[in-house]
């Protein structure tokens, strides 16, 4: 028998059941609302295959005979009223299965939820904060991400900082009022957060979770949540939110076999299953999975102000043979590996979200040579403007990590990105994975003696820095953090007491703020007019030089060293004739190297590298130094001027030329006579020898 929708709920529920319903968090869930007179709350939930769902809590007793929930349409839509609930009132829904089992659900939609190891939904209104931070959304509508600054540092907020007792945590507005003024004065642009959507096992640092639109309430409330973010705009700090629409976990609590079938995941075993994390994959191919994820992207945009997403795992979405343990996959219509329903799937979720927030920041990260992540839908790209560049990253990280007697014959890690850095438009990341699970620190994946490590990792980040594309980097690393990242612990602040930390964190601050002063470092990230190769085949050295130029003529020169292996002259080709002088080098003493001072060079009229002229400078070793060309202008300008000589008779005849006129503007003398007869003595005398 049919079931009649109620009419206010016709559109949003069709919008739904097309995937198209991008707020589909206002229709399902727990709502305050009046119904014939009485104050309560409304609950929905999407259960397609279940017999029965009711809503058991607190209020209750967990009774589940007592609030059967009414289905409202044929497409699985349960609804319930209860009247006189409370703001923070424990909930779940209790479903019974077609095979009679009883499922205990936390709420898909829920808004707040319990503090782990606990796991109900909490009734919580997320509406009526007054936002500060106007002007910052503002700005952001009009804002070029592209031609801007970013700079980001990754953040995992339960071990950014901890307290003595380990139990208890920083509160949302306890860590803003840490955290921010550290990262306005280290220099970075933006944090990225590691997933707050709640979560119960803190050793999945957030990536599984079962309240997708629940901020973890292991900091606080949603409100403080908002107060969070809204601290960090009004610092002039941007705030990117690691997302993850990849995969879930089996909790039971979850959307795992949601209603006692393949309800959020695939039916196909050969697709549902991530066996190496344990975890199941959404069905992008349903309407009404689709409709979930993209509100819950756009949620976290509207609602809480978020300035980006970081995507987690995209490859993992994008490929049917992803994980598949002994190769079992099943092709897509084409018989092909693309798993079309995921492109559907992202295509949508990035043209729906660009057209409500001017101004987002949609990352993927995406680790294949998948084409076209950051281009646009309507050409048939995936609709990202940003990517993790991992190719570089794992290049690069193999190349600082190996001895560097071997770098010669490995350049091409070094220089390989370079020639598809604007085939997309690339992040930099070094983040929390690269950190973890017995990859070290980045100090410790640097080749050398210890002492020596130091200088590798500022040549590192000095090249990154100038390098095409956005930076990311993970908490600690800007101090040189000794050991590889965990989460049960805090960062080891400790060893800033330590001289060579201070002074590496010290530099990590000047070189961010270097970069935010210099445009020609991030202005033209995108396309080949923002940089140029001065050298790159010095393998047997292992240096390289580039330019990074901006829109208005303004730039740098870097000079990347990575030998420890000092030049007293080393010459390279520079495009102007102009004194270069040395803007930044990671070499200064303040940092633990060497250098005292900064030096100006020269430029000679000597053609190098296919460039008119070149300078010689000082190279230190293990190091990178910028330079900016200063008082441009022609060779000719720096010629010595000669007067030319006039010949002596004319001199001699100009003089008493200038002589008669003083006497003919005397008083009462007699004009002109006396001064030619002068003026040809004068001549003759000087010209005599040549007539006899």
């Amino acid at each position: 028998m049919a079931i009649n929708v109620p009419k206010e709920y016709e559109v949003p529920l069709y919008l739904f059941h097309q995937g198209k319903n991008a707020e589909a968090y206002k229709l399902f869930g727990s709502h305050f609302t009046v119904k014939d007179g009485k104050k309560g709350v409304v609950f929905r939930v999407w259960a397609p295959k279940a017999a029965e769902v009711c809503v058991v809590g607190d209020f209750n007793h967990w009774n589940r005979e007592s609030a059967y929930m009414n289905k409202i349409s044929d497409g699985g839509i349960w609804e319930l009223f209860i009247p006189g609930l409370k703001k923070f009132d424990n909930y779940k829904y209790s479903i019974k299965t077609s095979r009679g089992q009883i499922k205990l659900k936390a709420d898909p939609y829920g808004y707040h939820m319990e503090t782990r190891p606990n796991t109900a939904s909490k009734i919580y209104d997320i509406s009526g904060y007054k936002w500060k931070d106007s002007k910052w959304m503002e700005e952001k509508k009009t804002k070029n991400v592209y031609r801007s600054p970013m700079n980001i540092y990754e953040v995992h907020l339960n071990s950014w900082f901890t307290k003595t007792d380990e139990e208890e945590l920083f509160s949302y507005m306890q860590l803003a009022e840490k955290l921010v003024p550290y990262v306005k004065e280290m220099g970075y642009t933006h944090i990225e957060m590691m997933p707050v959507a709640e979560f119960p096992f803190d050793g999945s640092w957030g990536y599984q979770q079962i309240g997708y639109y629940a901020p973890t309430s292991r900091f606080g409330t949603p409100t403080d949540f908002m107060e969070f973010i809204d601290y960090c705009h009004t610092n002039g700090v941007g705030v990117i939110l690691d997302w993850v629409p990849a995969h879930f976990p089996k909790d039971a609590a979850g959307l795992y076999e949601f209603d006692g079938d393949f309800c959020y995941e695939y039916s196909d075993v050969n697709k549902r299953e991530h066996y190496n994390w344990g975890t199941r994959v959404f069905d992008w191919g349903k309407p009404e999975v689709q409709s979930f994820l993209i509100s819950n992207a756009n949620y976290w945009l509207t609602e809480y102000h978020i300035d980006g997403l970081r995507v987690d795992a995209v490859a993992s979405m994008l490929y049917l043979d992803y994980d598949r343990q002994g190769g079992a996959w099943t092709p897509n219509k084409n018989g092909g590996n693309e798993n079309l329903e995921a492109v559907d799937f992202l295509q949508n979720l990035n043209s729906c979200l660009f057209s409500r927030h001017p101004g987002l920041m949609m990352i993927a990260e995406e680790s294949t040579a998948w084409p076209m992540v950051t281009k646009p839908v309507d050409i048939g790209g995936l609709g990202f403007n940003f990517k993790w560049n991992m190719g570089w990253m794992n290049d690069m990280l193999s190349y600082m990590s190996m001895s560097p007697e071997y770098r010669k014959f490995n350049h091409d890690k070094l220089t390989f990105s370079f020639y598809y850095a604007f085939s997309e438009n690339f992040i930099l990341p070094i983040s929390h994975d690269e950190v973890v699970y017995g990859k070290c620190s980045m100090l410790d994946k640097m080749s050398g003696p210890r002492e020596k490590r130091f200088a590798s990792l500022r040549t590192f980040l000095a090249y990154m820095m100038a390098h095409p594309g956005k930076k990311l980097m993970f908490m600690g690393q800007e101090f040189a953090q000794f050991k590889e990242w965990n989460y049960k612990t805090g960062l080891d602040w400790d060893i800033l007491k330590f001289p060579e930390h201070a002074q590496y964190k010290e530099f990590v601050e000047a070189m961010n703020k270097f970069y935010l002063d210099n445009k020609p470092l991030w202005e033209i990230d995108y396309d080949w007019s923002g940089f140029s190769w001065i050298s790159n085949d010095d393998n047997n050295n292992s240096v390289i030089a580039f330019r990074r130029m901006d829109s208005e003529g303004e730039e740098i020169i870097a000079v990347c060293n990575f030998l420890p292996v000092e030049h007293e002259k080393y010459s390279f080709g520079v495009p102007y004739y102009a004194d270069y002088k040395e803007v930044f080098s990671t070499d200064s003493k303040k940092f633990g190297g060497d250098t005292v001072r900064s030096a100006t060079y020269k430029a000679k009229c000597e053609p190098m590298h296919g460039l008119e002229y070149s300078i010689t400078l000082k190279l230190p070793a293990m190091s990178a130094i910028f330079l900016k060309p200063l008082n441009k202008r022609s060779p000719e300008s720096d010629k010595p001027k000669l007067e030319k000589a006039e010949k002596p008779a004319k001199t001699a005849e100009k003089k008493a030329e200038t002589q008669a006129q003083k006497t003919a503007a005397k008083p009462g003398a007699s004009a002109k006579k006396p001064a030619a007869k002068k003026a040809n003595t004068a001549n003759r005398k000087k010209n005599g020898k040549a007539k006899k």
